[in-house]
């Protein structure tokens, strides 16, 4: 595997409710040839992560620990989510789209794949933290896989699609996270201060904004022609 991909692509649980699925992402990652961890967690990793990753203490060890998802992810230039369930708001890539969809990206990007709460999943507010989601197959009708299971599957994908050796041409490099959400923050104030954007639709809206946007794969071409816009919008209605 190209070493670009190890050091570009990072798994990113968050708020991980059992120490030892943290421990078994390790070992999978280790297997994998990733090694590029990111944890979301409200209190120190627990040693019981260590009991399960076996031989892969060291990437628990240096796992940058995080607040929030969006803390997590503010550097990423594009994140990945994993869906368990369809959310209206947020469509969702079957796995071998992301994957494809993955490799078309610029060496320098940094990708960020996101695996929620074992009981909960992902929530609405972390939802908007990506830019695409995805889903995992499954033969038959079950809640969703065991977390260590679906960083595994997702993982194995990449491997394998990387070791086949087909070249895709990187051409995709959008900006951080962070300067995207700046951006699309700075578009719902426009949208609200204008009643676009009211109680009654906020929720729904700010989802879809956050889809639409997020999907965009913003570079640094497509923000300033969208701040640009918007704040032209702002000038002539003064």
């Amino acid at each position: 595997m190209k070493n670009f991909l190890k050091e570009r692509i990072f798994v990113i649980l968050s708020r991980p409710s059992s120490p030892e699925n943290i421990g078994l992402v390790a070992r999978g990652m280790k297997n994998t040839g990733f090694g590029q961890l990111r944890l979301v967690l409200d209190q120190p990793l627990s040693k019981d992560a260590f009991k399960t990753a076996v031989h892969s203490e060291g990437l628990l060890k240096n796992a940058g620990v995080y607040s929030s998802l969006q803390e997590a992810t503010q550097d990423m230039n594009v994140v990945f989510a994993a869906a368990s369930r369809r959310r209206r708001n947020f469509p969702s890539l079957t796995l071998h789209d992301a994957v494809e969809k993955m490799m078309r990206y610029s060496e320098k990007a940094n990708i960020g794949l996101v695996f929620g709460n074992e009981r909960t999943g992902l929530i609405t507010k972390e939802m908007r933290c990506s830019n695409f989601r995805f889903s995992l197959p499954q033969a038959t009708k079950q809640p969703s896989y065991n977390l260590a299971s679906a960083v595994l599957l997702t993982l194995f994908q990449l491997f394998m699609r990387e070791s086949s050796q087909e070249k895709t041409k990187g051409l995709s490099y959008p900006v951080s996270r962070k300067e995207q959400e700046e951006c699309i923050q700075l578009i719902i104030r426009i949208l609200t201060d204008k009643k676009f954007i009211h109680s009654g639709n906020r929720e729904h809206i700010i989802d879809r904004m956050y889809d639409l946007l997020g999907r965009l794969e913003m570079t640094q071409k497509d923000r300033s022609l969208l701040l640009a816009v918007f704040a032209k919008g702002v000038e002539d209605k003064r």
